[in-house]
Formats: C-alpha cells, sequence, structure tokens
C-alpha cells in the first residue's frame, strides 16, 4: 500500500509574503520521498471556476483568478492565482479518491480555513474545504462531510460559508482554534480527540487539517510537543481507520524557520504527519522516523 498524494508543480507559488504555505508543496513531497516513503503520486486536475463557486460568489472567484482583488497574501500576485485552481483541486482529487477508495489520501497543500464566501484572507485564498464538500455532495458521491481543522486557528472563513450555504445539516465543523490554545489545554485535547474522531462516524468523509502550526515553537502557534503532535495525528489516522472512515488531509499552517531562514522545521512537523498515516496503513512494514 503507498500513501495517494495528490500533486503537481502548479500547486506551487512564491506568495512574496511571509506565509511559505504557497511554496511548501514540492518541498513537502520531496521530504517524503527522501525520507522512504511509499508515495503513489498523483496528478490532480485544476479546480473549475463553477466548482469554486460551489462554494464561494461567482464574481469573487473570477476576480481572484484574474488577479483583481487581494488574494489573502497581502498582493495580486499572477503567479499565486495560477497555483490556487491546482491547491484546490489537489484537496477535491484527494477527497473524491478518498471516498472512492476508502482510504486516506493527502493533499500537501494550505491556505483554506480562512477563506470566507466572498473574501481572501490570512494566507488563505479559496476554501478548498468547503468546495471540496460541495462539489463532492452536488456529484452525489457524498450526503454527509465532517470537517476536523487541527490547524492553529479558528476556521472562521469555513463557519462564514457553512452559513452562507445552509449547510449545517449535512457538514460537520470542528475547528480546534475556537478552543485550544494553551500549553495546559494539551493533555486534555490528547485525551477527547478519539471520542471527537467518533462524532464523525456517520460521516461519508472526514476532511482533516493537519496543521503544524500548534507547535510550541511556531511564532503564530504555541502550545503543543513535537510527540504531541504526532500523538494528534496517530489518533485521528487510527480512530479514522477503525471506523472505515475515509480521510482526506491536509497541511495547513506552520510558520517555524531555522537558523538559515528554511522551513525545515515545518517539513520535518509535516513528515510526522505523513509517518502517522504510515504507521497506521502499515503497520507491518518497517517505518523510520
Amino acid at each position: 500500500m503507498k500513501l495517494a498524494t495528490y500533486f503537481r508543480p502548479e500547486m506551487v507559488a512564491d506568495s512574496e509574503c511571509y506565509s511559505p504555505s504557497a511554496a511548501k508543496p514540492a518541498q513537502v513531497v520531496a521530504t517524503w520521498l527522501e525520507a522512504g516513503l511509499p508515495l503513489d503520486l498523483r496528478s490532480p486536475a485544476p479546480a473549475t471556476p463553477e466548482e469554486l463557486s460551489l462554494a464561494h460568489e461567482p464574481g469573487f472567484v473570477r476576480a481572484l483568478l484574474a488577479g483583481e482583488i487581494p488574494n489573502g497574501f497581502g498582493n495580486r500576485s499572477l503567479a499565486v492565482a495560477r497555483s490556487l485552481p491546482y491547491t484546490t483541486g489537489a484537496m477535491l482529487a484527494a477527497g473524491r479518491a478518498a471516498v472512492i477508495e476508502r482510504t486516506a489520501v493527502a493533499a500537501p497543500c494550505s491556505g483554506f480555513h480562512h477563506a470566507g464566501w466572498a473574501r481572501a484572507a490570512d494566507y488563505c485564498s479559496f476554501n478548498g474545504l468547503m468546495v471540496t464538500a460541495a462539489v463532492l455532495q452536488a456529484e452525489g458521491l457524498v450526503t454527509r462531510v465532517g470537517i476536523l481543522d487541527c490547524d492553529q486557528h479558528f476556521g472562521d472563513g469555513t463557519a462564514e460559508i457553512i452559513e452562507r450555504l445552509q449547510a449545517a445539516s449535512w457538514i460537520q465543523h470542528f475547528t480546534a482554534g475556537a478552543r485550544f490554545s494553551s500549553r495546559a489545554q494539551a493533555t486534555p485535547f490528547l485525551r477527547a480527540l478519539p471520542a471527537l474522531v467518533r462524532s464523525f462516524e456517520d460521516c461519508d468523509l472526514l476532511l482533516y487539517q493537519a496543521g503544524a502550526d500548534p507547535h510550541l515553537r511556531d511564532p503564530l502557534g504555541g502550545w503543543l510537543e513535537t510527540e504531541e503532535l504526532a500523538e494528534r495525528d496517530a489518533i485521528v489516522f487510527r480512530v479514522a481507520k477503525e471506523l472505515s472512515l475515509p480521510v482526506a488531509w491536509n497541511l495547513a499552517g506552520g510558520y517555524q524557520r531555522d537558523d538559515h531562514g528554511t522551513i525545515q522545521p515545518v517539513l520535518e512537523l509535516h513528515l510526522n504527519t505523513a509517518l502517522a498515516w504510515a504507521r497506521t496503513h502499515l503497520p507491518r512494514q518497517r517505518v523510520d522516523a
């Protein structure tokens, strides 16, 4: 068995800002391959304007793709605009494959949960979580979708779109950033997490944001140790597998840099997430840390 991973070079862009999110998909995939993870690399189709408009105001979709309005990264970069259909397309493809193949599938991208119905914000342009849910529901592949958002921050854009679409009856949304942020909450969070994942049991698909920014040393985070982040991911993958609950997961936030200015600390945390998948889905194979 290999980790189905939806990636293509067009997902990568220089955001020209503080966040490394738009540029990191290629670095993440390279790190996973260097670590010897068995990847089934697949090329996602770009999300179409029509698909994006199932979760966003159509005029906003057109203007964002044309670079006419701010993209959430503090500019109107056409390079970012060109990458957006592919990052959202990767999440959509991962969700579709997870449902069809009944497994956990990776989309090594970020930049979703702050994007609202007609706004980009906080390093998020389109909300790939809600686009994925809306498209798969329209295709008849799902009737109920769970969103487990374990990024450091509150997924306000996701909540806004759920309200706008009146989708609360078929989308179950949990955003850890609304409840957890202090070091004292680490143990209670991990103890509560298995039951939280089980609460999605009646969903056809779980969309999981495996954010690296809750790490203690992240400049925009600060409440989980490296081992606790790995335990978080292991719990999600293990319980979902026990429930036969398909999972499509992405990288979400992570902003640490090392002394050389690289995002190596973030890449290591994203590698730990992939290793947690491997230890759950490849129990008979040796998985090196």
